[in-house]
């Protein structure tokens, strides 16, 4: 998949829609300090622990979309997208003992706002809308973090070797999570296209760049940890 795929469809259409919000989220200055290697890791470890709690709640909105569909073949391919993100966790998990962060650390964490905002908003428009709509909610997370792993590989001052960062921009740049999130598009246009999305595009649109627009904030939450600017319940 090149950046360039990303004008597929129906997601293709919603993500130009998006306009600023969208260049301003996959390429924010979180992600920019990450490529230098110059992104602090308090700002980091940050992330980290938010997207372990961040995560939970996405596994819980895919297992809301299966209950949104009435097609054995909808419902596997939502369970499919669960069952990753399960296993995943274990990774994810793995991969934070290496920035001095365990699960029961994580799990202790109060969520931030921004934490709050971006899961619970998600989920609100899965419990009062259709699967169509809690798509067009999930999209901005997985297809987000691809094109910004893409952009991060193929910048020129992006730094690989010697960056702490470089397995992270690796992982969301990596063909099979690529392949993954390819299907993720296909099953939104797939969806959009039984479900009428050519007339319900306003309110999709706005459900997506809402969910953009808090994708960088999520971002911008980490970034606040390096100046002490840290949301504590």
């Amino acid at each position: 998949m090149s950046v360039s795929m990303f004008g597929y469809g129906l997601f293709g259409r919603l993500r130009q829609a998006a306009g600023q919000d969208w260049q301003h989220y996959v390429s924010h200055p979180f992600l920019q300090q990450l490529g230098s290697g110059a992104l602090p890791q308090i700002a980091f470890r940050r992330y980290l622990t938010q997207d372990y709690l961040f995560l939970i709640h996405f596994a819980r909105a895919y297992a809301l979309l299966a209950t949104k569909f009435h097609t054995l073949p909808e419902i596997r391919a939502a369970v499919r997208s669960l069952n990753h993100i399960v296993a995943e966790l274990p990774l994810h998990v793995g991969y934070c003992t290496g920035w001095g962060l365990n699960e029961i650390q994580m799990a202790r964490e109060p969520e931030a706002s921004e934490t709050l905002n971006y899961t619970r908003y998600v989920l609100d428009i899965g419990h009062s809308g259709d699967a169509l709509e809690l798509l067009a909610a999930l999209l901005p997370c997985v297809a987000g973090y691809a094109e910004a792993g893409l952009l991060l590989l193929n910048d020129p001052h992006t730094l690989i070797e010697g960056n702490p960062y470089a397995s992270w921009i690796q992982n969301y740049s990596d063909p099979e999570y690529l392949a993954g999130v390819n299907g993720a598009i296909e099953m939104l246009e797939q969806v959009g296209l039984s479900r009428g999305a050519e007339g319900r595009f306003t309110r999709l649109s706005e459900i997506f760049t809402t969910a953009t627009r808090l994708e960088s904030a999520f971002w911008q939450m980490g970034l606040n940890a390096a100046d002490g600017s840290v949301y504590r319940k």
